[in-house]
C-alpha cells in the first residue's frame, strides 16, 4: 500500500517538478519505505511506497518495456493485487522484471485495454501512462477500498491518493462546498463523486478514467455487486460454499512478505476472520482489540479475550480513555481530509499505532461483513410496513431537532436517494436494495475511508477479506432467510461460527461497536460549547447561543455534539490551515 499522485498538462508541456514534489511530501506518511518518480512528455507521476510484497525489486514506477508491437507503459499503484501469482502463471511468455503484485497490471492493460481491471482481484488505485497513445489511465477497485481523487484546472489534470495532496499541488483552492457540508453534518459522510472540496472529485468505486491532454475522454465502470435477485440454495450447501470461499479469500489476503495480524472486536465479522486465520496459519494469529474501561458502553475486551484464547491467538489489548480522546482527536481530524465523522476513528487510529509499534505492517479487518450478509437492523426496519415501525434508512438528519443550524438544508438526502434509486434496479429485492445502497456510499466514504486514513497515518495496510469479488458474488445473492433469520442478521455467518469458533457465542444479541464520545463530551460540554461555537466553520452556519446550549445540555444529543466538534476541528485544519498540535481545547482556543 502506498500513496500515488501525478498530473497531465493540457498544452503538452512537461509538468512542473515542484508541484510533483509538494504532492509527494503530502503523501509521505502513506509510503515511508521509499519514493519513485516518473516524467515523460506531458505526464509526471510519483509513488511513496509502503513495502509489503517484493521488498527488494518492487519499487515503483513499474514499466512494460517497448517491443515490436507496443510502446512503453509506466504504472504507479496503491494497494494489493491478491491474484498476482495466478496472473503471472497465465502469462508464461512475459519476462517480468520484478516480483511485484502490480507488474501484471501493465500486461493486462496491453491485452485488454481499459477493461484490464476486470481481471484484478484486490484493492487498488492505479495510474498508467500510455505515452504512445497519449493517455493517462486511472482505475479504482469496485468497492472503493483504496482512495483516488482528481482535480481539473485550466492548465492540467491532477490526481492523488488524498485530497490534501491535491491542495498541496496548488491547482485547487481549499474551500467548502455548502451542499456537501450539509450532507456531512446530516449523515456523517458525503456521497457520490463530488467531495466537500469544490473542484476535487472521487474516482468512483470501480471506475476507470482515460485522460488525454488534461481532459477526461472516457469512463468505464466495474460493478462490485452481481445483478439479479437471490438464488435458491439450502442451508447446508450454503455453509459448505461459504467455508470454501471465505477460506480462499482470507488465504489470498494474507499474501505478504511482512508480518501481519488482525483487528478483533469479538463480534461476528472479526471472529470469522480469526477462525479462518487460525486454520491457515501454523503460528498464533496476532490479534488487537480496543476497549473503553470505566465507561457505560459495552467493553468488548473480555469477550474478545475469550475468543482469542479459544483460537490460540497472540492477543494484545489497548484502552481508549477520555484523555486519549481529547489528546488524539485533532490529529485524527487532520488525517481525515475527506471527512467522515465516524466516532470509530478514535479507536481505529489508536489500534493502527499499536499495530505498527508491535511490528505489524498489514492488518486484516472485518469491514463489509454487515453490508454483504445483512447485519444492520436498518435493513430489517426498512423492509417492515410503517405501521410496524418500518422506515427508510437514514430518514432523519443528525441535526434535526437541535435548533443549531440557522437554516435546515433541504437537499441533504439527495445523494442517498440517488443511490437508492440506482440500487433498485438489476432485479434486486428489497433487502438487496438496502445492502447495495450502503455499498455505494456508506461503505467507501465512511467505513473504508476511516480505515484507510487511520491506518495509513501510521504506515499500516488494512485488508478486508469480506470485500472480495468471490465473497460478494456468493453473499449478495443468498436467499434472505440465510441472511436474516428470527430477527438475527448475518445468520449464515453465525451458523458457520457455531461450529468453527463456538466460543464467539455467535447467536448472542449484537450490541454494536460504540465509543463513549457522548459521555466524554457531556462531561466537558459547558467549556467546550463556546469554543466550538466560535470556530469559523461553525459560526458561519450555526446560531452561536444554540450551539452553546446544545453542548451544555448533557448527552441527549451526543451524536450532534460529536459531529459539530469533528467538523470544527476538521475545518480548522483542512480549510484554515491551523496547526493540529495540542489537545482539542488547545487547538480550538488557538
Amino acid at each position: 500500500m502506498c500513496g500515488i499522485a501525478g498530473l497531465m498538462t493540457t498544452n503538452g508541456a512537461a509538468p512542473a517538478a515542484d508541484v510533483l514534489a509538494r504532492m509527494a511530501k503530502a503523501l509521505a506518511h502513506r509510503g515511508p519505505d521509499g519514493q519513485g518518480t516518473y516524467g515523460v512528455k506531458d505526464v509526471a507521476m510519483v509513488q511513496t511506497r509502503l513495502a509489503i510484497i517484493d521488498l527488494e525489486t518492487g519499487d515503483q514506477p513499474l514499466y512494460a518495456p517497448a517491443d515490436t508491437e507496443h510502446g512503453k507503459l509506466a504504472l504507479v499503484a496503491n494497494g494489493e493485487i491478491y491474484n498476482y501469482i495466478e496472473l503471472r502463471q497465465q502469462m508464461p511468455k512475459v519476462s517480468f522484471a520484478t516480483g511485484s503484485d502490480c507488474e501484471p497490471i501493465l500486461y493486462l492493460y496491453r491485452r485488454y485495454g481499459i477493461d484490464f481491471a476486470e481481471h484484478l482481484r484486490g484493492m487498488y488505485a492505479v495510474a498508467i501512462h500510455d505515452a504512445d497513445d497519449g493517455a493517462l489511465v486511472l482505475a479504482r477497485d469496485p468497492f472503493g477500498i483504496k482512495p483516488l481523487y482528481y482535480g481539473i484546472a485550466e492548465d492540467g489534470f491532477v490526481f492523488a491518493s488524498e485530497p490534501h495532496a491535491l491542495l498541496a499541488a496548488g491547482m485547487v483552492t481549499p474551500a467548502v462546498d455548502a451542499a456537501k457540508r450539509d450532507e456531512l453534518l446530516a449523515l456523517q459522510f458525503t456521497t457520490g463523486a463530488e467531495t466537500i472540496f469544490p473542484g476535487i472529485y472521487r474516482v468512483l468505486p470501480g471506475e476507470t478514467l482515460v485522460i488525454r491532454k488534461g481532459r477526461i475522454e472516457q469512463r468505464a465502470l466495474l460493478a462490485a455487486l452481481p445483478p439479479g435477485g437471490p438464488v435458491k440454495t439450502d442451508r447446508d450447501q450454503a455453509l459448505q460454499d461459504f467455508d470454501r470461499i471465505i477460506t480462499d479469500s482470507v488465504n489470498v489476503h494474507q499474501r505478504a512478505d511482512v508480518p501481519y495480524g488482525m483487528f478483533l472486536s469479538g463480534g461476528i465479522d472479526s471472529s470469522v476472520i480469526l477462525a479462518v486465520m487460525r486454520r491457515l496459519n501454523p503460528t498464533p494469529v496476532h490479534a488487537l482489540t480496543a476497549g473503553f474501561p470505566g465507561t457505560d458502553v459495552h467493553d468488548e475486551r473480555e469477550h474478545a479475550r475469550a475468543v482469542a484464547k479459544a483460537a490460540g491467538a497472540d492477543h494484545e489489548e489497548i484502552t481508549v480513555s477520555e484523555d486519549d480522546f481529547w489528546r488524539e482527536l485533532p490529529q485524527i481530524a487532520a488525517a481525515m481530509d475527506d471527512p467522515a465523522a465516524d466516532y470509530a476513528v478514535v479507536p481505529t487510529y489508536m489500534l493502527a499505532r499499536k499495530a505498527r509499534s508491535s511490528g505489524l505492517k498489514v492488518v486484516l479487518s472485518g469491514e463489509g461483513g454487515d453490508e454483504l450478509f445483512a447485519g444492520y437492523g436498518r435493513y430489517r426496519r426498512q423492509s417492515r410496513p410503517a405501521i410496524l415501525g418500518g422506515r427508510r434508512m437514514r430518514h432523519a438528519s443528525i441535526m434535526a431537532g437541535t435548533g443549531v443550524l440557522r437554516e435546515m438544508p433541504a437537499g441533504w438526502r439527495d445523494g442517498i436517494a440517488a443511490s437508492e434509486a440506482e440500487a433498485r434496479g438489476f432485479g434486486r429485492n428489497a433487502l438487496q436494495t438496502a445492502q447495495a445502497t450502503d455499498c455505494a456510499d456508506w461503505l467507501p466514504n465512511d467505513l473504508l475511508g476511516k480505515l484507510d486514513r487511520c491506518l495509513m497515518a501510521h504506515g499500516v495496510e488494512g485488508r478486508v477479506p469480506f470485500l472480495d469479488p468471490f465473497v460478494a458474488d456468493f453473499a449478495f445473492r443468498l436467499p434472505d432467510r440465510l441472511k436474516v433469520h428470527h430477527r438475527s442478521g448475518k445468520w449464515l455467518l453465525r451458523k458457520w461460527l457455531e461450529t468453527a469458533l463456538p466460543e464467539s457465542l455467535p447467536f448472542t444479541k449484537k450490541r454494536g461497536f460504540t465509543v463513549p464520545v457522548g459521555a466524554w463530551i457531556a462531561g466537558r460540554g459547558a467549556a467546550l460549547g463556546p469554543l466550538v461555537a466560535a470556530q469559523p466553520g461553525i459560526a458561519e452556519i450555526c446560531d452561536t447561543d444554540a450551539v452553546k446550549r446544545l453542548f451544555a445540555a448533557g448527552d441527549a444529543q451526543g451524536q450532534a455534539q460529536w459531529t459539530l466538534l469533528f467538523y470544527a476541528l476538521w475545518h480548522q485544519r483542512q480549510i484554515i490551515g491551523a496547526d493540529a498540535s495540542g489537545d482539542v481545547f488547545a487547538v480550538l482556543s488557538a
